[in-house]
């Protein structure tokens, strides 16, 4: 597939989901408190310190010997990916973004519903220009997961990155089948709604996502900044709890796009 079919919007409106940046600035390290032995989880736990210092050669190490105590932890995998995918950011260096994707790859060998290491991998495509490969990366995710909201929230954030509202609502629409009660699939829908002029939908969307997770500082602010414009609106507006969820499965595969 050509990778220049789809071209990032150049819509005025960013907002926190669907721009690459803000999407990578969203995906954190992962320290592992499952599956880790004691020294391994405390060199990542370094590693991760080290790396938020900017320090990354020192966090490269610490994840390196992390890795050796735990060599089948996918969250380690993952950091060295995203030590590497930001030095090569840094230098402009393509021999760390190709590290990156190896590491990201690894990581999703040991575990296939990584979400952070979706996110991050389907970053650094986009950031490459290889757009149909992220489409192709979490497709596949998708598929692979057919009970799991998490791909299909990582497929809307992606077709919102190219301005594309109906498919992404059509996927987060999916996921709250599997999952009626997730807060960003909710909050995702929110600001779609937001971006397509349908304020009430919006609102009632933001309210029932921080019904379900009150920790959301952006979702609140965009719910205050709704009422502040529109009182007469938030008083007809209220949260309806959805149903419970369904859980996901765990699928492996290394032919991801």
């Amino acid at each position: 597939m050509v990778d220049t079919v789809r071209q990032p919007s150049a819509c005025g409106a960013a907002t926190a989901w669907g721009r690459s940046r803000a999407w990578l600035v969203a995906v954190a390290l992962v320290t592992p408190l499952v599956g880790c032995n004691f020294e391994g989880r405390r060199l990542n736990g370094q590693g991760v310190h080290l790396f938020q210092q900017g320090n990354l050669d020192a966090a490269q190490v610490a994840f390196q010997q992390a890795l050796a105590h735990d060599p089948q932890n996918s969250n380690i995998y993952y950091n060295l990916g995203r030590v590497h995918q930001q030095r090569g950011k840094q230098l402009q260096s393509q021999a760390d973004l190709q590290k990156a994707e190896s590491y990201f790859h690894l990581a999703l060998d040991q575990n296939d519903n990584n979400r952070d290491c979706y996110r991050a991998l389907a970053v650094l495509l986009l950031e490459q220009d290889r757009a149909e490969q992220a489409f192709t990366l979490l497709e596949g995710w998708a598929m692979r997961s057919p009970k799991s909201a998490e791909p299909r929230i990582e497929l809307a954030r992606l077709y919102e990155e190219f301005n594309e509202l109906e498919p992404a609502k059509e996927k987060l629409m999916e996921a709250l089948k599997l999952e009626p009660n997730h807060p960003r699939a909710l909050a995702a829908l929110g600001n779609i709604h937001e971006r397509q002029g349908d304020y009430a939908q919006a609102l009632a969307d933001y309210k029932r996502s921080l019904y379900y997770d009150q920790n959301q500082p952006e979702v609140a602010s965009r719910v205050a900044a709704i009422q502040l414009s529109m009182p007469r609106l938030s008083q007809a507006v209220s949260a309806q709890p959805p149903l419970t969820p369904t859980m996901g499965r765990t699928f492996t595969t290394r032919n991801r796009y």
